[in-house]
C-alpha cells in the first residue's frame, strides 16, 4: 500500500458555461506567455525594442505548433491511420501529442521569417528567448498529468504518480511522472542558460545551443524510462536517438561558433541603438540652450554692474 502519490485529475477539462478549458491547452498558453515575457526582458537588456520579441511570437508561436504536432503525427502515425482509428484525431492537438523537436524546427522557421522582416540577427533572438522556451517547455509539461499521459516505469516511490484511467490501454497504478522530472529538468536548463549567458557573455545563438544541448541531456534519460508505446531503433526510442543526435550537432555549434564568432553581438536590432543616440542628442542639446541661457544671464548682470559704475563716478565729478 503506497503511503504517498501524486493524485491524478479526474478530468483534464472543465466546462465554463458551454465553453471547455483543457488543462494541456492552459498549459501550453501559460507556457507562451511566460517566454515571451522572459525573452522580452532579456531582448530589452540586449539594446532590443520593447514588443519586438512577441512581434516575431506571432510567427514562431503557430509554426511551432503545427511543427510540434506534425512531428507526433509522423512518428506516431499508427494511433490515427491505423485500422479501426480515426484520421481525424489527428488534428484534436488538445488532447495530446506535441514533439519538441518539430515544435522547434518549425517555430525557428517562423521565427527566421519574423526576424528577416524586422532586420534583426535570427541567432541574437534565439539567445532572448532560450530560456523562456526552456521555462515554457516545464509548464507545458503538467499538460500531460492533466491528460495522465507519458509516465513512466512502476514504482512504489513516495513522489509516485498515481493512473487512475483505463483509456487507451492504460493500467491504473502507480508510475514515474516522467512529466514531473521533465519539468524541474527544464527549469534546471532555464537557470543554467541565463547563468552561462551573464558568466561569459554568450552570442551568436551559443546561449540557445546550449539550452538545446542541456535540454536533450536530460531529456535522453527521461525519455528511456518512458513506458508508452514509441518505435524503436537498436534497442532505443526513436526520440532517445533523436536526442542524442540533436545534442551532439548543439554542442558541435557551440565549440564551432565561439572560435569563429567570440563574443556577443554589439547591435541585436538596427535603429533601437539610433534611438537613444537621438535621445542622448537631445539631452545634450537641452544642456547646451541651458548653458547659453546662464552665459546670457551673467553678461546682463556684468553690464549692470559697469552702467552703475559709470554712473556713480559721473556723480562724483559732479
Amino acid at each position: 500500500m503506497e503511503l504517498a502519490f501524486i493524485p491524478s485529475p479526474s478530468r483534464g477539462v472543465l466546462y465554463l458555461g458551454p465553453i471547455p478549458l483543457r488543462g494541456y491547452a492552459f498549459c501550453i498558453i501559460i507556457g507562451v506567455f511566460v517566454a515571451v515575457w522572459l525573452g522580452n526582458k532579456r531582448w530589452i537588456a540586449r539594446g532590443g525594442r520593447t514588443g519586438t520579441v512577441a512581434d516575431i511570437a506571432v510567427w514562431a508561436v503557430p509554426f511551432g505548433l503545427v511543427g510540434g504536432r506534425l512531428y507526433h503525427v509522423i512518428t506516431d502515425y499508427e494511433l490515427y491511420f491505423s485500422e479501426g482509428r480515426d484520421w481525424v484525431n489527428a488534428f484534436k492537438i488538445w488532447e495530446g501529442g506535441l514533439g519538441i523537436w518539430g515544435a522547434i524546427a518549425l517555430g525557428a522557421l517562423g521565427a527566421w521569417i519574423g526576424c528577416r522582416r524586422r532586420g534583426i540577427p535570427m541567432p541574437a533572438y534565439a539567445d532572448a528567448v532560450a530560456p523562456g522556451i526552456a521555462l515554457a517547455q516545464a509548464i507545458g509539461r503538467w499538460g500531460n498529468w492533466f491528460n495522465q499521459e507519458l509516465y513512466g516505469k512502476p514504482t512504489d516511490l513516495p513522489w509516485a504518480l498515481e493512473i487512475t484511467s483505463s483509456a487507451d490501454g492504460r493500467v491504473p497504478g502507480t508510475y514515474h511522472p516522467t512529466f514531473l522530472y521533465e519539468s524541474l529538468w527544464c527549469i534546471g536548463v532555464a537557470v543554467l542558460v541565463i547563468w552561462a549567458d551573464r558568466r561569459f557573455r554568450l552570442g551568436h545563438g551559443r546561449a540557445f545551443a546550449l539550452y538545446v544541448a542541456a535540454y536533450c541531456a536530460g531529456r535522453a534519460w527521461i525519455e528511456y524510462m518512458r513506458v508508452d508505446d514509441a518505435h524503436h531503433i537498436l534497442g532505443l526510442r526513436l526520440n532517445v536517438w533523436t536526442a542524442m543526435l540533436v545534442f551532439l550537432l548543439a554542442v558541435t555549434y557551440l565549440v564551432v561558433s565561439s572560435k569563429k564568432r567570440p563574443g556577443r553581438e554589439a547591435v541585436v536590432e538596427p535603429g533601437a541603438e539610433a534611438s537613444g543616440g537621438e535621445a542622448e542628442g537631445d539631452a545634450a542639446a537641452g544642456d547646451d540652450e541651458a548653458e547659453s541661457g546662464k552665459d546670457g544671464v551673467e553678461s546682463g548682470k556684468d553690464e549692470a554692474e559697469t552702467e552703475a559704475s559709470d554712473e556713480a563716478g559721473s556723480a562724483k565729478k559732479s
